[in-house]
Formats: C-alpha cells, sequence, structure tokens
C-alpha cells in the first residue's frame, strides 16, 4: 500500500528537539487526522526515532552496545502497518554515508517519500552545534571547532551542508519533493514561525498538533560551556560516555542546571562572519537552481553580524569569576543529587521515596 512518508533528516541544531517533542506529545490526536508518528508500545516515539536513526547509520550513541539493533527494520514495520501518511524525524540521519541513504531510500520504496530538510544560517548555527559537542562530551576549544569546520573535517559541517546533505538524500526524488524549511531569525508575533513552517512541510493542520513543547534545547553561555569542556577533560571520560554519566552530566547539570543562569551567549567570532556568508550565499544558489520547495525565506539562510562597536566574548577564555559562579551552581545540584540517591539506596529511603511519590499524585 502506498502512502506519503515525511522523512525530516535535520539539520542538527534547527529545532528538532522542539519538533519531535511536540510530535510526540500530539501523536493521538495526529493520528485521528491520519497522520502516523511510528513508535513503540508504551514508549517514547523520540527514542524510537533515536535508535531506528543510530540503527541504520551502525552507531551505538547513548547506549550499551548493541542497543539500537534492529530499530530501522522495527520503523519499517510501523511504516508499512499504518494509516494514512507518516512523519520519520531525526536529525542524526542528515550527515548519513551515501550506502545508508541508499539502504533507507531502498526500503522506502513503494512510498510516496518527502524529504524534509530544516536549516539555519552559520552565525547561529555554528555556536550551537559547538556547545553542542560539548554536552556530549567534547574537549574542543570553540576556535579548534570552528576551524575544522571551516576545513570539512567534522561531522557537523556535513551534515550542516545543505547542497551536499541535499544531493545525497534527494537524488533519487523530484524536486517537488525536498522541502527546505528555514528557521526564522524572528520567532513570528506568538513565537511559533518555525513550528508552523514544519506543519506546511509535513502537509499537518496545526491545530490537529495542539499540545505545545517545552523542550527547546536552550543554549548554554560562554561560562557554563567552559566549564562542561573542563569538567570532560577532567573526568577522562571520551566521547559517547557511560549512560550514567550523560545523564548526569548532559541531561541533568547541561540542560537543566546551567541553561537556567543569566549568561553570556556563544556568538561567532567577527573574523569567522566571512566565511558562514560565503556558505550562506553558495546555499541559496544552490537551492534557486534546484527548484526544491522553501517553507520559509532563503534569506534566513544569512546571517546577521553583530551591531557595530558589539564587543565579542571569547568562549575560550572566560574570566574566572564567571566560571566559579556556574561552578557552584553546578556542585549545589550536584551535591542534592548525590544525597537523594543515597537516601533512595537504603530501604528506609526507597520506602520514603514511594510515599512521597504516593502523596504527588
Amino acid at each position: 500500500m502506498s502512502r506519503v512518508v515525511h522523512l525530516h533528516i535535520g539539520a542538527p541544531k534547527t529545532g528538532t528537539t522542539y519538533l519531535q517533542d511536540r510530535l510526540l506529545l500530539n501523536t493521538a490526536s495526529l493520528a485521528r487526522h491520519g497522520v502516523t508518528i511510528p513508535g513503540p508500545r508504551g514508549g517514547r516515539s523520540d527514542m524510537f526515532h533515536f535508535r531506528a536513526a543510530l540503527d541504520l547509520l551502525d552507531q551505538d550513541w547513548g547506549g550499551a552496545p548493541g542497543h539500537a539493533e534492529g530499530a530501522w527494520d522495527a520503523m519499517m514495520r510501523r511504516v508499512q502497518r499504518a494509516d494514512g501518511n507518516v512523519v520519520i524525524s531525526h536529525e542524526i540521519l542528515a550527515g548519513a554515508k551515501p550506502d545508508k541513504v541508499a539502504k533507507a531510500m531502498n526500503d522506502l520504496a513503494g512510498h510516496e517519500v518527502h524529504l524534509v530538510y530544516s536549516a539555519r544560517d552559520l552565525g547561529r548555527q555554528l555556536p550551537a552545534a559547538w556547545q553542542e559537542s560539548i554536552k556530549q562530551g567534547r574537549k574542543w576549544p570553540f576556535k579548534r571547532f570552528l576551524t575544522k569546520v571551516e576545513r570539512s573535517q567534522t561531522w557537523f559541517f556535513n551534515a550542516m551542508d545543505l547542497p551536499t546533505v541535499l544531493e545525497r538524500w534527494g537524488a533519487r526524488l523530484p524536486p517537488e519533493r525536498v522541502h527546505v524549511v528555514t528557521v526564522p531569525h524572528d520567532r513570528g508575533p506568538n513565537g511559533d514561525e518555525l513550528w508552523l513552517r514544519f506543519c506546511r512541510a509535513f502537509s499537518i493542520d496545526p491545530a490537529w498538533a495542539p499540545l505545545d513543547s517545552e523542550r527547546d534545547n536552550r543554549s548554554l553561555g560562554i561560562a557554563e560551556t567552559s566549564l562542561l569542556r573542563k569538567l570532560n577533560r577532567r573526568l577522562e571520560l571520551g566521547l559517547w560516555r557511560d549512560p550514567a554519566y550523560d545523564a548526569l552530566i548532559r541531561e541533568l547539570l547541561a540542560q537543566q542546571v546551567l541553561v537556567s543562569r543569566k549568561a553570556i551567549p556563544v556568538r561567532l567570532p567577527p573574523d569567522r562572519y566571512d566565511f558562514a556568508e560565503q556558505q550562506a550565499d553558495a546555499w541559496i544558489e544552490w537551492i534557486k537552481g534546484s527548484g526544491v520547495d522553501v517553507v520559509g525565506d532563503v534569506e534566513d539562510l544569512r546571517p546577521r553580524r553583530p551591531a557595530e562597536g558589539e564587543k565579542w566574548r571569547d568562549p575560550d577564555r572566560v574570566r574566572a569569576k564567571l566560571e566559579l559562579g556556574a561552578a557552584l551552581d553546578a556542585l549545589t545540584v550536584m551535591t542534592q543529587e548525590a544525597a537523594n540517591r543515597a537516601a533512595t539506596d537504603t530501604v528506609g529511603g526507597r520506602i520514603r521515596d514511594v510515599a512521597r511519590r504516593l502523596r504527588d499524585r
């Protein structure tokens, strides 16, 4: 049975966390309107899509070895059983190698595949991508990260280079089935312009997904990112660390504690804007010549330089006083977390924990 499959492949840091969570929250409502978000029974569909993408790419990020094995085939079985249209979404698909792209497209043969690629200007994208890499355990300074991006030596650039990604993923699709969603510089009058663009790309009426998401994967400041980078170095855990450490460092410390602080944002250095603007020119020229569908405005892909005279703060050289404030906040929360875990490790602690959860119902 032929159906429409919208395959959203990223790029990273283009509102994908928010998108995937909003789709998850509205799965039941969307299903009533003929849109399936594949997922496991009683489980999280966003994790299901993540593991399916990992399996396709032969990766094991974020879990024990083999934790994603079989997930892509499970996704394909749910696509076959779906009633109506289907949305598959995960940003790590953007950097897939040609053989993995070929497998995905072969597995979806017989369906009307629409490719959705969300893109953001590099003035915003590169600082966000560097921060994300630090959350995941990287130790590199911002300067080194940017240099590797400009030399096409990192996965992030391969996933963010719009022509490369779309020529690879869209090679077997007519251009009208390739949709580029541009991330707006301004959120719109109601703050949901990006979501409305995603809805147009997926042929979803916004009224079908009334529940909003609070997961926007906010950015860290220069002191907070510097602190995490030094913690990664001190712990010597390496990339793709143990899930227990990942839950503490990325989920609790980075995404709950440090993002909540009033912080100095990470900005692209003034001398890197020439590269970002050159890439924007190349992307826009490619889009105009390709005939792909643009949802939004190609001018969103041009970076906005800071106001004249605005001081740039180097995230590789942060004042100790700023780092100390972030470190004390981090230490406070980690101490409380350790105390709570120690309490629940005892019988009495477990009883108190159960009683507390019963009271909170």
